[in-house]
């Protein structure tokens, strides 16, 4: 007669039980490639995210996505060219630059009076 033993086969079922773990809290990020694939990757809440991932359908360089739109076309669309206006007010405010204003209209008017006023 033959025996067999009843058990659990090594190496097939973990021992440890899920009771009472609990998760960091996650995050899910889509990135998307080139060819319009999405990957969605699951990170850390507290986790650096990367700007790049690789594509898990053709493997090409995927950009992460913020509401349906790739960070690079937000940055594109908030940067844009800046003007000359633009970054003149990024280095001063509208009082400095209307001081400014006043002290080279009084020293055009001085010259103007001494007759030396460039045309």
């Amino acid at each position: 007669m033959n025996q067999t033993m009843r058990g659990m086969r090594i190496g097939q079922q973990s021992l440890e039980s899920e009771a009472g773990v609990r998760l960091s809290e996650r995050q899910e990020q889509i990135f998307i490639c080139p060819n319009q694939h999405e990957t969605k990757v699951v990170f850390a809440a507290d986790a650096d995210l990367p700007d790049n991932w690789e594509c898990s359908s053709c493997s090409k360089t995927a950009v992460r996505a913020v509401e349906g739109k790739t960070i690079e076309e937000l940055t594109a669309q908030e940067d844009g060219p800046k003007t000359h206006y633009d970054m003149l007010m990024e280095r001063r405010s509208e009082d400095e630059l209307e001081e400014l204003l006043a002290e080279r209209i009084s020293m055009l008017r001085a010259k103007r009076k001494r007759g030396e006023a460039d045309l």
